[in-house]
């Protein structure tokens, strides 16, 4: 019976509960023993308000479940996070409902689209601008400091023995900007993720954290996990990003960086032991802002979160093509 009902447009539910309310309250005024006199006595009027609470009560509750389908679905449109695609609103139920839900999830589907296909096109821009300017740091400022490094050693034998100390602080200078450069260079250019992998470029990463960050990491990552190009960059910027914000406001001692091929998806986990995250605080960074911004593209759930031993973990979880192995 409620199945069927569930089948009958909004209008005609809406209309049939009024009419039933009408239908009852006519009923009443012609077969209850009810008068109404001019001026009205106070007895009578407590029967006629009586009786219209009842049919409003009655009203109430034939048209409360009509509408407790608009408000689930209010509940959805409310919860959808642009960032965090594929959940969609629930098709079933009374048909001007479906046909509102169905409308609002084309909607989305239309949405995650068009900002999937813009992200990726921003998003390929900025590898392209930071290529360049990986390049220009390489090749001009770089070999500028190199210059610098060999001009100061031309002339540690040319000035005189007081002047030793400082020249010995210029070089060191130069070499220090030098490995500056070509770090930042390493930074915005992933070149080990181009020629050697993903597995390799996060190896690189890790180590390369390790020594400059001095915290020490665990890492698993497995091999040959079955990822385009385009993934294998999300899932590198991801981990970069990750084991920045470690660096930078965990105060952790641990990292563990994980890379696993499941069954219908590949998962990456950055998990550390510091301070955490505030209960039921999410940062909005830049920076992970551009991790979501990242995970979108690539249609994978992205969770950052304290887990129960304490800490943050950043979890990027890349769903497979059916039979991919």
């Amino acid at each position: 019976m409620s199945r069927r009902l569930t089948a009958v447009p909004l209008f005609w539910r809406v209309f049939a509960a009024n009419a039933l309310a009408l239908t009852l309250a006519t009923a009443a005024l012609v077969f209850a023993p009810v008068t109404v006199s001019v001026p009205v006595t106070f007895t009578e009027l407590v029967v006629l308000l009586v009786g219209l609470a009842t049919l409003l009560a009655l009203n109430l509750a034939l048209l409360r479940p009509a509408f407790r389908s608009f408000a689930e679905l209010a509940k959805t449109m409310r919860r959808h996070d642009p960032l965090s695609p594929g959940e969609r609103a629930r098709v079933d139920g009374e048909p001007d409902v479906a046909a509102l839900a169905r409308a609002f999830n084309e909607m989305l589907d239309r949405l995650e689209s068009e900002r999937r296909e813009s992200a990726r096109v921003a998003l390929r821009v900025l590898e392209d601008e930071r290529k360049e300017i990986a390049r220009e740091l390489h090749d001009e400022v770089g070999q500028t400091l190199t210059g610098v490094m060999l001009q100061v050693e031309a002339l540690a034998a040319a000035i005189p023995a007081e002047l030793s100390e400082q020249l010995e602080e210029l070089r060191e200078t130069a070499r220090q900007g030098t490995e500056d450069v070509r770090r930042i260079a390493r930074q915005l250019r992933p070149e080990a993720l181009e020629d050697l992998g993903l597995q390799s470029a996060l190896a690189a990463l890790a180590t390369a954290f390790a020594e400059q960050a001095r915290i020490g990491i665990d890492r698993q990552l497995d091999a040959g996990v079955p990822l385009s190009e385009e993934q294998e960059l999300v899932v590198y910027r991801v981990a970069q990003e990750a084991l920045t914000n470690v660096a930078r406001h965990a105060e952790a001692t641990r990292v563990e960086l994980r890379l696993e091929h499941q069954e219908q998806q590949v998962v990456l986990t950055v998990r550390d032991d510091g301070r955490g995250l505030s209960p039921g605080a999410l940062p909005s960074t830049h920076g992970i802002r551009g991790m979501r911004e990242r995970a979108m593209l690539i249609g994978a759930p992205l969770s950052i979160e304290r887990p129960p031993g304490g800490g943050t973990q950043v979890q990027l979880s890349i769903p497979l093509e059916p039979g991919t192995e």
